[in-house]
């Protein structure tokens, strides 16, 4: 078991059931009349969209969609940088069942935002957002095969032969790299190696012992809004026991952002605890106490013994 939980990326999008439903919906064409469900409509002429970007938009249907192919549309242009290759934003997002008129899914009731990265972790039905502004909402519309491949969705309540709408609010941008004022490091702090510029290990010689209390230190002090409770933070970061030869976890090698829950009881204390009100920019370096982190079971199987003293190097680089 890894030593944080990581959030998936829209894990429910990517699931698809080994199973095929059964066809309930029409599988795109026409607009004829669907026995039992009324007329239908072609894409966004079957519905209305409202409300503004980053709150939960207020989907009004008209009548039964009819897609096929995937096709994205923008229902409002942000004014932000644009999603690119090598970027990353958090976003929120809506999913509904063009053929009950339902909605599937929505991050905005699970009460959590999603890191999406332009490349390999970006879902294929999503890559008609690249390109687009953050800030901007997006429509987008296909069949259920197109979109999830062709089982449908049973997880959702998808099938087949359903038409979907994915509504796509890309809230705000993740920065690549911190950014902001550098700080003195403290006594307490390990040395923090790096490798290309990157963290890569602590060194802890002639370090004095970690005490009981949780510690913390802005090596770079952010200029951006502070995390707040309940936020989903996009992390670069690497943890290592105090004392110990190599990490235990990082992700600076892969490249591409976690995203992580904070104030919710998703991640240990020591996170939940340090992380709010920190700016989103920043580098912060942690010493957490076993209390704080994983007592005294620790977590043998990932390389963390029992009653360790945990030193984290994070870099903040999106909320939302």
């Amino acid at each position: 078991m890894l030593p944080l939980r990581r959030l998936a990326i829209v894990p429910a999008l990517v699931s698809v059931c080994a199973l095929t439903l059964t066809a309930c919906g029409s599988d795109g064409g026409d607009t004829e009349a669907v026995p039992g469900q009324g007329k239908t409509a072609d894409r966004l002429d079957a519905v209305t969209i409202s409300g503004d970007v980053g709150t939960a938009p207020e989907v009004k249907w008209k009548a039964s969609m009819d897609a096929g192919k995937l096709e994205t549309e923008t229902i409002t242009e942000g004014d932000g940088p644009d999603f690119g290759e090598g970027q990353a934003a958090m976003a929120q997002l809506w999913i509904g069942n063009g053929f009950s008129k339902q909605e599937a899914f929505s991050t905005y009731t699970e009460e959590r935002a999603e890191l999406l990265a332009v490349g390999d972790s970006l879902p294929e039905f999503l890559d008609g957002v690249e390109g687009a502004p953050i800030g901007s909402r997006l429509a987008v519309t296909g069949s259920a095969d197109e979109i999830f491949g062709e089982a449908g969705n049973a997880q959702l309540g998808i099938g087949n032969k359903d038409s979907v709408l994915i509504v796509v609010d890309l809230v705000s941008p993740v920065l690549t790299a911190p950014d902001g004022k550098a700080q003195p490091a403290p006594d307490w702090m390990p040395k923090l190696n790096e490798t290309d510029g990157k963290p890569a290990s602590f060194s802890f010689d002639g370090v004095p012992q970690p005490t009981d209390d949780l510690r913390r230190v802005q090596l770079i002090q952010g200029t951006g809004d502070r995390v707040k409770k309940g936020q989903t933070i996009a992390v670069n970061y690497l943890g290592q026991a105090f004392g110990g030869d190599a990490p235990f976890d990082e992700n600076y090698s892969t490249g591409t952002p976690t995203a992580f829950g904070i104030g919710t009881g998703q991640v240990i204390k020591g996170w939940d605890e340090a992380l709010k009100g920190v700016p989103i920019g920043s580098r912060v370096v942690l010493e957490i106490p076993p209390s704080l982190g994983y007592g005294e079971a620790g977590q043998p199987d990932s390389g963390i013994p029992a009653n360790a003293t945990l030193v984290f190097v994070i870099d903040v680089l999106g909320a939302a």
